[in-house]
């Protein structure tokens, strides 16, 4: 299993965070996000984005 970089897990934590307070929006709909799930996959995906090490996604 491969580990989170330290710049991932603050990403996941500061959308799952976003997403307690309400704030946490998805894509283009703009959507307020209401699942922790799906909050997780929203700081993976910026994590990737940034180029932190981060386990590639299931397809």
């Amino acid at each position: 299993m491969a580990k989170y970089s330290e710049k991932a897990q603050d990403k996941v934590h500061k959308a799952l965070h976003e997403e307690k307070e309400g704030t946490l929006k998805s894509g283009k709909s703009g959507k307020k996000v209401t699942s922790r799930k799906q909050a997780v996959a929203i700081g993976l995906s910026e994590a990737r984005r940034e180029g932190a090490k981060v386990p590639k996604k299931k397809s």
